[in-house]
């Protein structure tokens, strides 16, 4: 027993340096993640094309304007004057389908407006404000919006492989940072409904700066699908795995313990990563999800209470064992719990499609069936270890 006792403290010491070793090169790692900027050198000949050669006035021959490599290969041209109208052109290459500019009070998709433009397939140039009511394409309403126009109209132009989406807005007062959406489908819109987007980013824009060098921006929906893939992985597999590993092994004395430790320390680098990517795209993009964020860090803080909780465990000869068993285990299934509940609401406030869904849909099922099979062949070994237990008491006397 004191070999037993003595092993596992001398694992409990391992355990804690790595923790610190790993806490640290995470810090490193983490804050370089957090402060990248993104940002990449490219030809500054893409902002040098002549646009008077196929775009009317002010369109083509803009003054003090602002050109921006922002996403892929979409070019933002920007130009504001003192009585606070802005001229927008905004390009990229195309081939078929929409291409999508908004402006949102957050840097989310509900309550956004937003200018689209598409070639159709008869050759007619398309170009429509979008009220973005949610995420539902009944929700994305044709022809409606709080963007405030100028008297010149807006236009779209194909030109070579690129399409060109230009418009002027009138503002109240200068806009300075201004969370903006861009998107786009290979789809043609249909009666003038949008098909879902293939891709979409959410940036801030600076649109009070000076004359900038073409850099390419922080690609946001990297960030996004680092950030879910993280969460899903730390809160949805590794922690219940290691949950499941406790609650089930306990026969496999001290395999349990050693697999229940190492699976869940792994889980804690993985969600605090998770977190930290997700400060960062919130420091970048400032979305209003205020509740994410809330049931993130509470669930994150039960985390840590409970790798404080590992290097304060009683021993189990100790009265307070059990009250420390008890703590454990419900702090434990109240992380697992908050943290599955934040998954399925950042899925659906990011927008993040039916694959994200059906995957954590899968994922989640799959661990409720394979614990619920393990929890029936424990109450089997169980009742026969009851049932055996008197006939070897009477086979003894």
């Amino acid at each position: 027993m004191a070999a037993g006792f003595k092993s596992e403290h001398s694992f409990v010491n391992l355990v804690s340096l790595i923790l610190v070793m790993v806490l640290l090169s995470e810090h490193g790692a983490l804050l370089g993640l957090a402060d990248e900027t993104g940002n990449l050198d490219v030809e500054s000949e893409l902002c040098n094309n002549d646009l008077t050669t196929f775009l009317p006035p002010p369109y083509g021959n803009l003054s003090n304007v602002r050109c921006q490599l922002v996403w892929n290969t979409f070019i933002l041209r920007y130009s504001q004057s003192r009585d606070h109208v802005v001229t927008f052109v905004l390009s990229a290459l195309y081939t078929t389908g929409w291409v999508g500019i908004g402006f949102s009070k957050d840097g989310m998709m509900p309550g956004a407006n937003a200018m689209v433009g598409w070639i159709s397939k008869t050759g007619h140039a398309r170009i429509k404000q979008y009220h973005l009511k949610g995420y539902k394409r009944s929700e994305v309403i044709p022809g409606k919006g709080f963007l405030n126009f100028t008297s010149i109209p807006p236009v779209v132009v194909l030109d070579g492989a690129n399409i060109y989406l230009a418009f002027q807005l009138q503002f109240a007062s200068a806009i300075k940072r201004q969370p903006t959406l861009l998107a786009y489908s290979s789809k043609y819109p249909v009666n003038h409904e949008l098909s879902v987007h293939d891709d979409k980013l959410s940036m801030v824009i600076d649109y009070s700066t000076a004359a900038l060098p073409v850099t390419a921006s922080v690609d946001h929906s990297q960030m996004k699908r680092s950030h879910g893939i993280l969460g899903i992985l730390g809160w949805g597999l590794f922690l219940p795995i290691g949950a499941m590993v406790a609650r089930f092994m306990k026969q496999k004395e001290p395999l349990w313990f050693y697999l229940h430790t190492i699976i869940q320390f792994i889980s804690f680098f993985v969600v605090v990563s998770g977190v930290v990517v997700g400060q960062a795209l919130y420091n970048s993009i400032h979305a209003d999800v205020s509740a994410h964020r809330g049931i993130g860090y509470f669930a994150l803080t039960l985390c840590i209470l409970q790798v404080i909780a590992f290097f304060i465990r009683p021993d189990k000869e100790s009265k307070f064992r059990r009250l420390w068993r008890t703590y454990h285990g419900f702090v434990g299934v109240l992380a697992l719990l908050f943290g599955s509940v934040n998954i399925v609401y950042g899925i659906q406030i990011g927008s993040a499609g039916t694959a994200w869904k059906i995957g954590y849909g899968f994922l989640l099922g799959t661990l409720l069936i394979v614990a619920a099979i393990l929890q029936v062949l424990s109450m089997m070994r169980s009742s026969e270890h009851k049932v055996q237990s008197p006939a070897s008491q009477i086979n003894g006397l």
